[in-house]
């Protein structure tokens, strides 16, 4: 489904007094319920042999004129929470069922040219659940969407890979990969308090 988004023009007075005008797109289906238009799904499987993956997505994008490398994602619906949308969204998506673990802040994806935010929600997926065994993802007439996982330790290289191959990189797919090479650098493995 193709989400309409409205060309702006806001005036505002800057820093300097001075009056200026900046152009912007805005995106108007953010339900009225909610604080927040969408959510990105981040969910970590558990292989047999224990390595964790982040489960991803290809997705061709008309705008870029190419396929993404994406994490599991949509809009939130009128009356539903970044929750409910986020294992919603997973099992319509990759056919896969989870629980929410944790929900992130507001995060706004683009704010020098729209008002779009997310929140990444993290949700567990039990794969020993039979379930999930064999998912099967229920995807509308105008989604085109291959699931697959990457191995959490080898996600930038991954990134890498991928880019080098012709595919575009989400920014939340890159900003888990990013955080993760943060992480190894400054050896900040402990667990979170």
């Amino acid at each position: 489904m193709q989400t309409p988004l409205s060309n702006r023009r806001t005036h505002y007075t800057g820093p300097d007094s001075k009056q200026r005008t900046w152009e912007h797109a805005e995106r108007p289906t953010r339900p009225a319920s909610s604080t927040i238009d969408a959510v990105g799904i981040v969910a970590v499987l558990t292989s047999p042999e224990g390595v964790p993956s982040l489960l991803l997505q290809r997705q061709f994008r008309p705008p870029l004129a190419k396929v993404t490398i994406e994490v599991p994602a949509g809009l939130v619906d009128d009356g539903e929470s970044a929750a409910e949308a986020a294992v919603r969204e997973l099992r319509e998506e990759t056919g896969y069922v989870g629980t929410v673990a944790e929900e992130s802040f507001i995060m706004f994806n683009d704010p020098g040219f729209c008002n779009t935010n997310t929140k990444m929600v993290h949700v567990d997926v039990d794969m020993s659940a039979e379930e999930n065994k064999k998912p099967v993802a229920q995807l509308e007439d105008s989604e085109f969407i291959e699931t697959f996982t990457a191995p959490l330790e080898e996600l930038w290289d991954r990134c890498m890979q991928w880019e080098a191959e012709g595919y575009a990189i989400d920014a939340r797919v890159g900003g888990i990969a990013e955080g993760i090479e943060i992480a190894k650098r400054w050896k900040l493995f402990g667990a979170r308090k």
